[in-house]
């Protein structure tokens, strides 16, 4: 297990029970970093032991192996940021809500590039796609919870993307820009989970010359009638649920690869 060096620092002359055992780490006691180690998938480790074990008990091998890693690592700074990825990135995969990417999402096959995520759905009269960006798109799932020192709590990180939905016939697409609501409905009462902010509707290519409506100035009515639209076309409040939860999967798997990265420049020959 990886410790931070700042808790050895605060340990110095602290006693720690283990089963029968107690241990008192010494003031005297001087801590490194130890040895890092760069395996293949990029991801550096790092075994923390006192100096004096170090310089008692190691070999020539090893010394030379952590004499190599120390020039690797060239600050202090680079080496408390490495020492952190890796518990972290432990840590992030222990929380991550969801084993496998699945393909597709009630009917619609999901191509992912990036940041970028598309599902579509298609027939023989149209072509349905909705395409969002997870980028900036985690809050707190619901009011934030208030921590105290005594009593912290966590609320789960939930992404929920602006998204368009395009529907194609022919040369015309008809195109929805939706976003999220805040809040959760209550346990009797129905509410959207997603309200439209525009529509469009245009041939071939759209461009900014395009005309298109807010949402939220439409005839209460209509904007009934085309949310019900939507939902005959798939995207009802049910579908909005499950493709925030497959966004929420698929933004902390790329935050996890994203920290990976980080890991394996900090520690790369230069």
């Amino acid at each position: 297990m990886i410790r931070n060096v700042r808790f050895l620092r605060w340990a110095v002359g602290k006693s720690f029970t283990s089963g029968k055992s107690t241990t008192t780490v010494a003031p005297s006691s001087q801590w490194n970093a130890g040895i890092i180690a760069q395996p293949s998938n990029g991801i550096a480790t790092c075994n923390i032991k006192p100096l004096s074990a170090m310089s008692s008990g190691m070999s020539a091998k090893h010394a030379a192996g952590f004499s190599i890693a120390s020039r690797q690592i060239h600050t202090k700074g680079e080496r408390e940021l490495v020492e952190f990825l890796a518990e972290e990135i432990v840590a992030e995969k222990k929380a991550s809500p969801s084993a496998t990417i699945p393909t597709s999402l009630n009917g619609f096959a999901i191509t992912c590039n990036k940041a970028d995520v598309e599902l579509t759905k298609s027939s023989e009269r149209e072509k349905i796609t909705i395409s969002f960006n997870v980028n900036h798109t985690v809050d707190m799932e619901g009011e934030e919870a208030e921590a105290t020192e005594n009593k912290p709590e966590f609320s789960a990180m939930k992404s929920r993307p602006q998204f368009e939905v395009d529907i194609v016939r022919g040369g015309t697409t008809l195109s929805f820009t939706c976003s999220y609501l805040p809040g959760e409905a209550q346990e009797g009462e129905y509410n959207d989970v997603f309200s439209i902010d525009e529509v469009t509707i245009y041939q071939g290519e759209w461009s900014d010359k395009v005309y298109a409506v807010a949402g939220d100035v439409l005839d209460g009515y209509l904007y009934d009638l085309l949310m019900n639209f939507l939902e005959e076309k798939g995207v009802s409040n049910e579908f909005a649920e499950k493709m925030s939860d497959f966004a929420s999967a698929y933004e902390h798997a790329k935050y996890v690869e994203l920290l990976e990265a980080i890991s394996k420049f900090t520690v790369e020959k230069k």
